[in-house]
């Protein structure tokens, strides 16, 4: 992995995060805090593609793998930040 790849990782999962944030309200914590979990999920998701078999040439190297990155530091991004939110929800006293 290159350092352009894992900041395009890290990008993506920010974007994902806060854009869930704002997008699904219930998940949301606040938007600093959508965009840094959607940061961590960004490199989960990417990591995790890079584990399966089939999705491994998506996101391994560089050039065209740049933007199988992206997308799965979106995706990742989207998926952890709403996994957060949602664990946040449960725990809150209503």
């Amino acid at each position: 992995m290159d350092w352009v790849g894992l900041i395009i990782q890290l990008v993506g999962g920010a974007v994902g995060g806060y854009g869930t944030g704002r997008v699904a309200k219930s998940v949301s914590i606040n938007p600093g805090v959508d965009a840094i979990v959607g940061l961590i999920g960004g490199w989960l998701g990417t990591w995790l593609a890079g584990l399966i078999p089939g999705l491994a040439g998506l996101v391994t190297g560089g050039g065209a793998a740049y933007v199988g990155q992206a997308a799965t530091g979106v995706v990742g991004g989207v998926i952890l930040t709403a996994i957060v939110g949602l664990i946040k929800n449960m725990a809150s006293p209503k």
